[in-house]
Order: C-alpha cells, then structure tokens, then sequence
C-alpha cells in the first residue's frame, strides 16, 4: 500500500511538471533524476487511475465527435463533416466547400498525379469554392460519360472546371452516359479514343465521387435515363441508388438490370482499387446510397454535411462495421 502510495504520489509530480509546468519528459526525468521511461509510465498511470483528466473545450467537438463515430459505423478511413444551415438547408454547399477544402490539403503533399472526377452539382459547389492554384503535372480525368442538359454540372464541365482551379490538364470522355438501346458496348469502346481514355482510369490516384438516389431528386434518374427504362424499373430490380450511373441495392451490390451494361464509365471493381476514394454526399435522400457505397468499398474518405451524418449515424445504430459487397 505504502508502494502504491509513493508512485501515486510520484506520478502527480511527474504531471505537474508536465502539464502545468509546461516541462518536456526529457526535463523532468532530469529534475527529479529518474529516467524518461519511468517519467513517462507516470504519465501513463496517472491517465490509468483518472489522477490526470483532459478535457477539450471546443464548440466543434461535438462535430469531430459525429465524424469518429459514422467513420466507425460505416468502417471508413475518414469522415469529413461540415455544418450546414438548417434553417434554409441546402444538401450542395456545405458539402462542396468541404470537399474543396479537403482537396487543397490533399494536393499539398504532392503525391497526386491523376484524378478521377464523377459529377453533379456537389462537385460544381466544390470547384468554384476551390482558390485558384497551379497543378501543373496533375490530371483530372472524367469517370462516365456526360448528358446533354445540366450543363454547369455534367461530365465535361465538372471535369474542366476542376481542372481551371487547380490549374491541371484533363481528359474528357466524350460519351453519353448510356448508350441507346441495342449498341454494341464492346464496339463503341473499342474505338482508338476511348482505349486510351479507359488506359488512365486504371491508374488513378484518386477518385472523387457523388451518389444519388432513385427519384426526381437525382439529375440522372429525372433527365438522364433512357426512355424506356424507368425508376419504377430500376426499384422493381432492387435499386437505391447509384454511383457513377451504376446502380446498386441496399448492401451495395449492382443490380440484375440491362442498364448496367450500357452505362459508359469506369467500372466499380476498379474503383473500389483506386488508393483514395473520396465520396461527396449529403442530404436525406442519400442516406441509403452512402451506406451502400461504403458496404461496396467505393468509399475511404466521405466528406458530408451533420445534417446528413446525423441521419446516416442514426439509420446505422444497430448495424456492425460496414462490409465491402462482392
């Protein structure tokens, strides 16, 4: 007991120095003629037996709190969440400015060289929140074929919009997103231009992705579908959403649907190998889809909105750690 006294009393000196006194272990183990190890399993015990408490004062970890625990519910790398107006709620620019936030972090290190990019309005919130910079080596490189309305948001102007912020080239695939019924996908892809274009979705440094559900709330389903296949068709086939015009259900797999052999784009099994996968999405209506794309493994880091995290948080309580689908 005695012993047990002296070390408490031992570690208490110990963190006094160290947290109010301000001295580095190194200092103290001097001072009180100990060795580092010892000072530092004084510390260590002391957090043991709550003699030291650390408490954060902060109004924004309540936030980093939500993002640590989606990240585990969802078994992702990293969540991003940034905080959206409530009272006049939009699920596109908090979001996009998180994202353009994260982005210009990212691109401090240096070590992207190649960018795959989807689109949708998430991603033209994102660029034009980017300050302007200069990547000059970097390319950014649309994932799917475009459509011909939602011109400030399709493929080609999200693609060279990115690539005007970061001061970057890029590369277009110049395709509609599905081909018209009875084409040949094998022959369309064969020409010369879009080998070379597939060629660099196989070695992407990272990926940028929306997703969206299936209703007139996505751009995709209420303008970009061919006529004769409907949402009541896709639903009828399992369908909750999409990501980069693939539909997938509700533990992330693609569903049984002729569609998803006409949809011009990367295909998800190189996604899921692409070493940063970064998925832009916030709003209730995706909430189902971000858990279906994390169960796929298209997700590392998910940068949201609380609204939304709140939403995905609460529809996974009960839920364990999320499973890429095969």
């Amino acid at each position: 007991m005695a012993r047990e006294t002296q070390d408490d009393a031992f570690a208490v000196e110990v963190c006094w120095h160290y947290y109010v006194n301000g001295m580095t272990q190194a200092e103290i183990a001097q001072l009180l003629d100990v060795t580092r190890l010892r000072v530092n399993q004084a510390i260590q015990r002391a957090k043991t037996l709550g003699i030291v408490q650390v408490q954060i004062e902060s109004p924004f970890v309540q936030r980093i709190e939500l993002q640590e625990a989606l990240r585990r519910a969802l078994g992702l790398r990293r969540v991003l969440v940034a905080p959206a107006r409530r009272d006049v709620y939009d699920c596109h620019s908090a979001t996009g400015a998180a994202l353009a936030a994260y982005l210009t972090e990212k691109l401090r290190g240096g070590s992207w060289r190649s960018i795959g990019v989807s689109w949708g309005m998430t991603l033209e919130h994102a660029f034009r929140k980017l300050p302007q910079q200069a990547h000059p080596e970097l390319e950014i490189v649309s994932m799917l074929g475009g459509t011909m309305q939602g011109a400030s948001f399709n493929s080609f102007s999200i693609v060279s919009g990115f690539a005007a912020a970061l001061g970057a080239k890029y590369s277009l695939l110049a395709s509609p997103i599905f081909l018209s019924d009875g084409v040949d996908r094998g022959a369309f892809l064969a020409q010369e231009i879009f080998a070379a274009h597939f060629a660099k979705l196989q070695t992407l440094d990272a990926a940028i992705l929306t997703a969206s559900d299936v209703s007139p709330r996505s751009f995709l389903v209420a303008n970009g579908l061919p006529k004769e296949v409907t949402p009541a068709d896709l639903k009828a086939a399992g369908a909750i959403g999409d990501v980069l015009g693939r539909f997938l259900d509700t533990d992330g797999r693609s569903i049984d649907h002729p569609i998803d052999g006409r949809t011009i784009g990367i295909d998800l099994e190189i996604v899921r190998r692409i070493p940063d996968k970064i998925l832009a999405a916030a709003g209730h209506h995706k909430v189902e889809i971000i858990r279906a794309a994390s169960r796929r493994g298209l997700v590392d880091t998910l940068v949201t909105d609380d609204v939304t995290a709140e939403l995905v948080l609460e529809r996974c309580r009960g839920d364990g750690p999320a499973e890429a689908a095969e």
